[in-house]
């Protein structure tokens, strides 16, 4: 039986708040992007295994994605984000006191697994708002998402430049400590009307991936750019250091311009509402390889040239996002969390994918290689699009 918290208006302070919450417990995942040369030695890993700090967290997340998110078509949503949310709480911390190598490698699985909750919101917001404003309500607080996500290397480079890496694990902590409380007040129960088994609901997102086509190509394109995503906001610190001298700091700046990247996300839940779907993800999809493109320019390689690059990738990435979650929402009413679940884990695992190469990529064949191959996964993307356009 549906709650009747279902039917709460979703007000403006509800959407800023959700989208805070979003943003700060997916940035989770990115804080250790820019300082995985910081931690590495700190916890014993080699420089060639730095990357696996950040692509053992998006796995960590994927399989939440896979295991956890479906739960919230069957359990109580904000008990289930509370529970995910201490747990994500508990792994930050064990994370900043960690020298272990094994320990802290494992910790990095769990708080990807545990920051899921994100992914529970954002449903649970669908669900509240209503159909005439549903990609408006998405997108918003998916640019407060985003933002976390962008905001998250600028952040955790300025704290470990001051405080060290450990103080950005510790106050991440913090941060979450601080959203249960919130969470625990503010957000409305939602007792969701599907009634399962959890073995039943985990089949059925097999069941969900098979009777939606538009699932299987929404999953797929956003999976290839996220992965060009993660490739390339993995890599461009080493190259900023190593090559253009940059400090911790300095970093920080750059990566905060490519946030500007994330002004996409409202623009593109409008332009969803509005029935432009497919026209603007043609433009995201297009704009992506040829971001990767200007950075193998001779302009590319400077400063100013990979900022661009990062920006405009940024808001490609984000604009398809947004324009494939409005989508997938529309399919079934009664199954958003599990359609979200099954989106987010192809999204999660092409950016581990693109996390887990960076690295490898760049010691052994330089920067020029990384944004090669960042151009060919939008690049296939873009064909997968336009034989699905075909086919229709």
């Amino acid at each position: 039986m549906t709650s009747p918290t279902a039917r709460t208006e979703m007000t403006q302070a509800m959407v800023v708040f959700f989208s805070f919450c979003c943003g700060a417990i997916v940035a989770n995942l990115y804080y250790s992007q820019p300082i995985i040369a910081l931690i590495a030695p700190a916890v014993g890993l080699s420089s060639h295994g730095a990357s696996l700090i950040v692509s053992l967290t998006q796995i960590g997340y994927a399989l939440g994605l896979l295991l956890l998110v479906p739960l919230a078509d069957l359990l109580e949503n904000r008990r289930l984000i509370l529970v995910t949310t201490a747990v994500a709480t508990v792994s930050l911390i064990g994370a900043g006191l960690s020298s272990q190598p094994g320990v802290f490698l494992g910790l990095a699985l769990l708080i990807g697994f545990s920051s899921v909750a994100v992914q529970m919101l954002i449903p649970l917001a669908a669900n509240l708002a209503p159909e005439a404003a549903r990609g408006r309500v998405v997108g918003n607080i998916m640019g407060g998402l985003l933002l976390g996500i962008l905001l998250a290397r600028p952040v955790a480079s300025l704290i470990a430049d001051h405080f060290g890496w450990r103080a950005v694990y510790l106050a991440a902590a913090a941060v979450m400590a601080v959203i249960l409380l919130v969470i625990a007040r503010t957000v409305p129960r939602r007792e969701p009307a599907h009634q399962a088994s959890y073995g039943q609901l985990l089949g059925s997102l097999w069941t969900l991936l098979r009777r939606y086509p538009l699932l299987r190509q929404r999953a797929l394109l956003q999976g290839l750019m996220f992965a060009a995503f993660s490739l390339f906001w993995t890599a461009v610190p080493i190259e900023l250091a190593r090559q253009h001298g940059l400090s911790q700091s300095q970093i920080a700046l750059f990566a905060l311009v490519g946030a500007l990247g994330a002004v996409a996300a409202p623009i593109a839940g409008r332009l969803a509402d509005a029935g432009y779907t497919v026209k603007a993800s043609w433009l995201a999809l297009l704009l992506a390889p040829l971001a990767f493109l200007l950075g193998v320019s001779q302009w590319g390689y400077s400063v100013v040239g990979l900022a661009l690059t990062g920006v405009v990738l940024d808001f490609a990435v984000q604009l398809s996002m947004v324009l494939g979650q409005r989508t997938i929402y529309g399919l079934d009413p009664h199954s958003r969390a599990r359609l979200n679940a099954v989106y987010m884990t192809s999204i999660f695992l092409g950016g581990a994918l693109g996390s887990a190469v960076a690295s490898a990529l760049y010691e052994n064949y330089g920067w020029s290689a990384v944004a090669w191959v960042g151009a060919l996964l939008p690049a296939l993307a873009l064909l997968v699009f336009a034989w699905s356009r075909r086919t229709q």
